[in-house]
Formats: C-alpha cells, structure tokens, sequence
C-alpha cells in the first residue's frame, strides 16, 4: 500500500466482507482515494466456517490477511478499528481508535449478526457461528463433550453430553449438521473405541415443513434424505421455545435433552446499520434505493446484508455471499458514474444458482435452471467454493485438507481450545450427583482479535 493522492475523492468502505472486499477491488484503479475499516485485519470466507467448527479446516485456512490482499492496491489505506458510529450529516465516521475519517463517499457493508428473535437464554447458552471465535468455540466444545463422556457412568447425562443440536434447517444448518454427523460417524468412533456412539445423535431442528427453503421444494426433499442417511436426525415444524443449556423446548410442547445447541435459524443486520436514522425493513435491513443509496443521502451507499432490497418480484434479496459481492461492485462503479456526472444505474441481482453441501459425495444445487445432486453437485460445490476463497495458499491448503479427508477418514484439526466463559455452554462440567450442575466452562481465555 502507498498513500493516495491526497486530492483525489475520498471513499471510505466499512466492513471487509463479500460486498466490501469486492468495492475496494472495484476501485483499484480509480480516481479516488480508499479507506477500508474492519475491527479485524483478515478477511474471512464465512461459508467454509462449519468446517473449522466441526474440525475439517483451521482457521487460518478460510482467512487472509488484508493487508496482503491489499498490497498492490496503491490508492487504498486500511484501518483497523471498530467502527462506533456514523455521523451521517457531517460525513464522517467515528472509530474506537479515536478522531473521525471524513469521507466524501461511503460505502457501509457492515454485514449482519445472529437473531435470536427476542431469546435470552440463547445468548447466553447457544452458540453462533458467524466468525472464527465461535467456530473455535463449537469445535472445542463438541471434542470435550466426548472427552467428559468418557468420564461419566450415568447414561442419561451421557446421552445429553453428545446430543447435538443445530437449529436452522437453510444451507448453513444443513452443512453443519451433515458436517457433526460425518465427524462423529467417520473420525470420532475410532477416537473413542470405548464409547457407544449409538447414543450419540444429531439433530436439525427446522421450524418450517421443509429444509433449504432457498432452494426449489424437492432440492430441500433431497437433503433431507441425504441428512437421514449420514445419521442425521431432521425434525421439521420444530420451532424452538427456548434453551436453558441442557434442554431445548419447544413450542409444541416437546423437550429434548442435549447440551450443546447451534443457533442456525436468523441473522439480521449489524448493530451499526439499526443505528442510522433510516427506516428498517425485515431483519432489521436498512431500506435502500434502487441505487444502493440511503434515501436522502445521495453520498452514502448500503450494501449486502445490511441493505433491504426487493427483486422484480417484490421479495428481498436474500442476505448471502453473492448479492454481496455484486451490490459491492454496483456501489463502486455508482460512484465513478457520480464522479463523471453520469446517471446511476439501479441495482438487478443476477442469481445464477444456489447450494448446500450434506458432507461426504452428497450436495445439492441449482445451477443455471438445473436442480442436481448427489456427487456431481459436491464436486461443484467444492470447485465454487475452492475457486472463492482467497489466496493461492489456502486454495492449496484447503484442497490438501479436502483430499486427505476424503481418502483417509480424518478430520486434521481436532484439537480442544480453551474456551472464554462467554461462549462455554452450561453441562460441559461433570458434578457429584447431590451438587446440582451449574453452568459450566473452561476457565481460560484466548482472543483471536
């Protein structure tokens, strides 16, 4: 990185995910100068987390570091800072690391958080899986359930300890419940030749009548044969009530005891976005124009899941990678059209297919108006996904990971990290049967930031 022309207009881009990891590059060789702000100074391929939290990829597989990206990019500065706020009538953004970084354009991809739709108790003992810590956090803990379940004689709390449950039946829930199954099935039976991993047991919790509802209705029927084939436990119209850390219930009536839940049911947009004085639609998205602009604010563009968009057909985009990318691209060369004085051009998302992945030879996907699955369909879906991730590196690295998994059985990364209290889930701690059983954690901390 070298410093801009100081003359030039100043863009600044909040958030180094899909959308502004992709309006950065789409200024590379523009007339303006870029900032780039993110609390963190890797960019990180969300769609590969299930594999690091069921222990199939390291973290530094499916991270790159910005400043490597960003090397070449000779008119563009990083920041790492948290953004606090954003001050919309004076055209500045306030950071944790003090002062404020005017902008002449703004470019605000702050992403999204999970939903929990108004559950406390989720918060406080589910675990999320939106960033590295939390796949960390899932990983460790699912490999120490095991680890305590060898060391308890009372068969009901064992059958708890490795009782999983992930709730959230679109691809991401799919993905890691078909991905929890394998490595029970596959990798931790061998690890554990004295536990009888009959009464170990995953299960999809999904509150509607049918999974991968992004999907066409019988790509969502095909995953659910998929899921039961590798083991996996799929409860349909199971909408949860709540969880106190060793039993889910739900609004049915049912109980299910299990002490590990994997909220995978909701996002909404990031804290940030809910903050500016815009209106808000669905999922707490701020509503835009067709441009991508803030209403009222000609200068200030909102792109991916913080931004409320609807299609042709009255519905809005959904909250994934590739309306990201493409609204971060639309944004930046909006903002050249400004430049130049020439008209903005408004915003059609082109959906060119989706996918979801159940483990092991077993994928499906819409490609193109073709429904697949099967093997053909995970061959695809390793390709796009090994094709998006960033760096030559960890292409290499992920692929390695993948073939020896495939040929060997293994998942390479199955080591037990300690956890912060914040993300530990109550019942991980084996006590004396006249003690009642508290909360439990790992008493020691890492930070990953």
């Amino acid at each position: 990185m070298k410093t801009p022309d100081s003359s030039y207009p100043h863009v600044v881009i909040v958030g180094a995910g899909f959308g502004g990891l992709r309006a950065a590059r789409a200024l590379a060789n523009a007339p303006v100068r870029v900032t780039l702000i993110d609390r963190r100074n890797y960019h990180l391929f969300q769609p590969l987390l299930y594999q690091v939290a069921s222990a199939g990829l390291s973290p530094e597989d499916i991270a790159y570091p910005l400043r490597s990206i960003f090397r070449h990019q000779h008119n563009l500065n990083f920041v790492m800072a948290e953004v606090q706020k954003i001050d919309l009538e004076n055209s500045r953004v306030l950071t944790t690391r003090g002062g404020a970084i005017p902008y002449d354009y703004l470019i605000l991809a702050a992403g999204s958080v999970t939903n929990t739709f108004g559950m406390p108790n989720l918060n406080r003992y589910a675990f999320g899986l939106k960033d590295l810590d939390d796949a960390l956090a899932i990983r460790s803990h699912v490999l120490n359930q095991f680890e305590l379940a060898t060391q308890t004689a009372d068969p009901a709390q064992r059958q708890a300890m490795l009782t999983f449950v992930v709730v959230g039946g679109g691809p991401t829930g799919v993905e890691c419940a078909g991905a929890l199954a394998e490595l029970i099935r596959l990798v931790l039976r061998k690890d554990y030749p004295d536990l009888d991993l009959r009464q170990a047991r995953v299960v999809l919790l999904e509150a509607t009548d049918r999974l991968v509802s992004n999907l066409p209705p019988d790509l969502g029927q095909a995953a659910q044969r998929a899921l039961a084939q590798k083991g996996v436990e799929v409860w349909l119209k199971a909408q949860v009530q709540d969880y106190d850390g060793q039993r889910v219930y739900l609004k049915d009536g049912r109980i299910l005891p299990a002490q590990t839940l994997i909220w995978a049911a909701g996002v909404q947009a990031a804290e940030l976005a809910q903050t500016l004085p815009l209106a808000l639609g669905s999922q707490k998205r701020v509503h835009v124009l067709p441009t991508l602009q803030a209403p009222g604010y000609p200068h200030v563009f909102i792109i991916g899941d913080a931004a409320y968009l609807e299609d042709e057909h009255g519905q809005p985009l959904p909250m994934m990678a590739p309306v990201a990318m493409q609204q971060g691209e639309h944004a930046a060369h909006n903002i050249l059209h400004a430049l130049r004085g020439e008209p903005l051009q408004p915003f059609r998302y082109r959906n060119l297919g989706s996918m979801a992945t159940i483990g092991r030879n077993q994928a499906v996907a819409t490609l193109f108006g073709l429904h697949l699955t099967g093997f053909i369909a995970w061959v695809i879906w390793l390709f796009v996904h090994l094709m998006q991730l960033v760096g030559f590196r960890n292409r290499l690295v992920v692929f390695i990971n993948w073939a020896w998994e495939y040929f060997r059985f293994e998942r390479a990364a199955r080591l037990i990290y300690p956890m912060p209290q914040a993300h530990s889930a109550p019942g991980t701690t084996i006590t004396p049967p006249d003690e009642k059983a508290p909360a439990a954690v790992i008493a020691t901390t890492y930070n990953l930031n």
